[in-house]
């Protein structure tokens, strides 16, 4: 199969935006950028989004390892 084409790419790059959770104004500043072909316009746009989402993980990470904790001393008796 050869190269896909440009409405295809097109497609697929929003798909991808979608699937990586970004908002409606992150997905049209990423598409602008696509449409004009400023790939390199978008690394800071989709860094920052990366980062939110990082924030989100380890904000759940830390609930987790509460909860680890609450039920260790429920398992040992030791609240």
């Amino acid at each position: 199969k050869g190269m896909p084409e440009a409405s295809d790419k097109f497609g697929i790059f929003y798909q991808n935006l979608e699937d990586a959770g970004c908002d409606a104004k992150t997905t049209q500043k990423c598409m602008m950028l696509f449409q004009v072909g400023n790939l390199r316009g978008m690394l800071p746009i989709l860094s920052d989004h990366r980062k939110g989402l990082l924030s989100t993980v380890r904000a759940g990470q830390k609930k987790i390892d509460c909860l680890d904790y609450l039920l260790y001393q429920i398992e040992k008796e030791t609240i």
